[in-house]
């Protein structure tokens, strides 16, 4: 039953992705749901998930919907919202135990499955719409989970350095929306919304557990109700603009602690062949305590409290983020850059080069012990038209030479760089 490869079938215009195992001793199932970053869209879609937790036609109380939940063994269901290139991606998932850990006479994966084809396609309505009093409380859910983030100073950080950086792009936009947009909203606009966010959005279910397609198949087509004139597919070429010259934004708020975040162009996305040479060059640089940013900016020169980069491979962004003393603005946006142009020569010690690549493979190896983490590897291939498996990315990556990351490296632009300091001075 320990397969390694996803069995695949479509369910009413949506893709449907099942990985038979006993490795776990659960049914793990994620259901995802793509829309492209738009202004108009971005703050409904976000409030939608936050709606559809409330309650179900079934279960229409927010305390039935709860309750459900523990009489199912206490199987989780949540959701995440988050962007992945120049789409903001809605992620339902629901963790159920398997039928041989249960004394329950029914199919666990068909109840898990029918709950979660409720929750996310036939929830409670009044008045043909969204019920008020679930969207007023979840708007204000919403709006304090975004205006959160400016008190989380390392995150407003970077999301304003991506606003800056990609001000005419789609990817400037928070996948949460931005607050100004909720006013606007009704129960009314917020399920027209839904619906079209159901019809005509890229959607993925996924299923990793002691199954098979051929069991899965038929309970998603009764658990689900889709309204889906066509397939869509994701568009795997995201918006990318060349840079004519950095761009140098400071931001002053009441900061205890200067916040340096730099954005970068790789040009180079999941789909690449080059994607391998790009994941090498970000650990290098800075995703791993090994790294160039952390021992040369943070340790040696005593210049960042912290000091890391993230790469975004289905955007081809990379983005370093430090905190510094505010006198220190200067030095170290020179010592970052001596280590981005260390990268571009190819200055990567043999130490740099196997230590990068053992965490690298490391985390891909500890990735197929989750059955999320597969799913999510799984998925990224969907979202780029590229099909990698773990095991393949491993023995790329083994593959990958100082003139690979050299190549990568001399493609790599500085595009933004933002300082958010105190107001002193001003």
């Amino acid at each position: 039953m320990n397969k390694s490869a996803f069995e695949r079938d479509t369910v009413g215009n949506v893709r449907l992705h099942v990985l038979p195992t006993d490795q776990f001793k659960t049914y793990a199932i994620s259901v995802y749901i793509g829309r492209p970053l738009n202004e108009s869209s971005v703050t409904p879609v976000a409030l939608t998930p936050f709606v559809l937790r409330r309650g179900t036609s079934s279960l229409p109380e927010t305390k039935q919907f709860r309750e459900r939940q523990d009489d199912l063994y206490g199987a989780g269901f949540g959701f995440d919202i988050y962007k992945r290139g120049d789409y903001q991606i809605v992620q339902f998932r629901m963790d159920m135990i398997h039928d041989d850990f249960v004394s329950d006479s029914g199919s666990m994966l068909e109840q898990a499955l029918q709950f979660v084809g409720e929750a996310i396609t036939d929830p409670v309505l009044e008045n043909g719409a969204f019920r008020t009093k679930y969207v007023e409380a979840e708007k204000d859910t919403l709006r304090k989970r975004i205006e959160a983030i400016i008190n989380d100073k390392i995150r407003y950080a970077a999301e304003r350095c991506m606003e800056e950086m990609c001000k005419n792009e789609p990817y400037r936009l928070h996948p949460l929306g931005k607050v100004a947009d909720m006013a606007a909203i009704t129960p009314e606009s917020l399920y027209a919304s839904y619906k079209q966010w159901l019809a005509e959005s890229p959607i993925d279910v996924y299923v990793v557990g002691n199954t098979t397609l051929a069991e899965v198949k038929p309970l998603v087509e009764a658990a689900f109700k889709w309204n889906r004139p066509q397939s869509v597919a994701y568009n795997q070429k995201p918006e990318h603009r060349q840079v004519e010259q950095v761009n140098t934004v400071v931001e002053r708020l009441d900061v205890t602690q200067g916040k340096l975040n730099m954005g970068l162009r790789t040009y180079v996305t999941y789909s690449d062949d080059d994607y391998p040479a790009m994941l090498m060059y970000n650990g290098i640089l800075g995703g791993y305590p090994h790294s160039k940013l952390f021992l040369n900016v943070r340790e040696k020169e005593s210049l960042a409290y912290y000091a890391s980069s993230r790469l975004d491979g289905h955007k081809g962004i990379l983005t370093i983020q430090s905190g510094i003393e505010f006198a220190n603005y200067e030095k170290a946006v020179d010592i970052i850059q001596k280590q981005i142009a260390q990268m571009n020569e190819g200055q990567y010690s043999d130490l740099e080069l196997s230590q990068t690549r053992a965490m690298i493979s490391n985390q891909l190896r500890e990735s197929q012990d989750s059955a999320y983490e597969t799913i999510s590897l799984d998925f990224n291939n969907q979202l780029s038209g590229k099909v990698r498996s773990a095991a393949e990315l491993i023995e790329q990556i083994g593959r990958v030479d100082v003139e690979a990351i050299r190549r990568v490296a001399q493609g790599v632009k500085l595009d933004t760089v933002y300082f958010l300091r105190d107001r002193k001075g001003e």
